[in-house]
């Protein structure tokens, strides 16, 4: 392909916040010539009388955890743009629904509920008073969980009733950016791990299991990063960070049944690309999902770790999707 027809094409758009997490995305794209354009969902704007779209494909990497970067507005101004994309008739990768599903852990509830699929109990609740009555019921310790997280972000464990109490009391239970929480039973991890399933084209491609960072607890490092005392833990949600932030990763086979499951997940949310996080309860030995993830920052060392890069196999799936039309120039 010459110079001129790949300069011709309508690039690909990479919507995302974060500037770090995709460059391997980027260095493919690079490698094979493929037009791309990458978009800074942190200051952003666009015409809801735009006519021709500028983009072959729209690839969506906002982050929810963008908040604790500074850069919060990119969340909802992203809800907006996804739509404004779908009306014009723009492809999406990992449009407003899957966006929807990564920006509401109440709603990853709703999903799990309609799919028959277990997960650790839960109530959702729009004010920190409503804590101790969500929690009736519930096995302790339980957590309160932030509806838009990310990365672990804001959620805190209560060993006992006196504990979510006080903090109640005390005006410690922050519900985060659009106060609505989850009270949730906290799950002993089998093992020590959490699975994570990645997907592409709503298929498995791979799984890993995370292992914590032997900071007292026993769930996914990206579900605990407060002590009850407000005491900040290493978060290190994000498995491309796990060289650096201690965390254990290694290759996991996860049973067909699970693999199932995950794709049905994927499937419901209309995620095109993303993870599936369950935990093996250590106390009875079920299998329990907890967290839909739309944005998948794939392992780090991949080929060490898995045995391949999922960075190819992502790119050809970006390339298969793009309409790479020629437009006049």
């Amino acid at each position: 392909m010459s110079e001129n027809s790949t300069r011709n094409r309508l690039p690909i758009g990479i919507f995302h916040e974060h500037q770090d997490w995709f460059r391997p995305l980027f260095a493919e794209l690079e490698r094979r010539g493929l037009p791309y354009e990458r978009i800074d969902a942190r200051q952003h704007h666009y015409d809801p009388r735009q006519g021709q779209p500028a983009y072959s494909l729209v690839v969506n990497r906002m982050s929810p955890s963008a908040y604790l970067r500074g850069a919060g507005q990119g969340i909802f101004h992203t809800h907006n743009y996804l739509a404004h994309l779908e009306r014009r008739g723009v492809p999406l990768v990992n449009g407003r629904m899957a966006y929807t599903v990564e920006t509401s852990k109440a709603l990853q509830l709703e999903i799990l509920e309609e799919l028959g699929l277990p997960y650790p109990r839960a109530r959702v609740i729009n004010h920190p008073a409503q804590a101790l009555a969500a929690a009736e019921g519930l096995r302790y310790p339980v957590v309160v969980k932030p509806n838009i997280g990310g990365s672990g972000a804001g959620i805190v464990r209560f060993d006992d009733r006196v504990a979510l109490q006080q903090a109640v009391e005390t005006g410690q239970i922050d519900l985060g950016i659009d106060q609505t929480a989850l009270v949730q039973e906290y799950i002993p991890a089998r093992g020590g791990h959490i699975t994570r399933v990645e997907t592409l084209d709503r298929r498995y491609l791979y799984a890993i299991n995370v292992y914590n960072t032997g900071q007292g607890f026993n769930l996914c490092p990206a579900d605990i990063c407060q002590t009850t005392d407000g005491v900040e833990l290493s978060r290190g949600a994000c498995p491309a960070d796990a060289p650096k932030s201690g965390i254990r990763v290694e290759a996991a086979t996860p049973p067909p049944a699970v693999i199932a499951a995950v794709e049905r997940i994927v499937a419901a949310s209309a995620i095109d690309v993303g993870g599936i996080e369950y935990i093996v309860d250590d106390r009875d030995g079920q299998i329990l999902y907890y967290d839909i993830n739309a944005l998948s920052n794939f392992v780090a060392d991949a080929p060490r770790v898995i045995g391949f890069d999922p960075h190819v196999r992502l790119v050809d799936y970006l390339e298969s999707r793009a309409n790479l039309r020629s437009v006049t120039v």
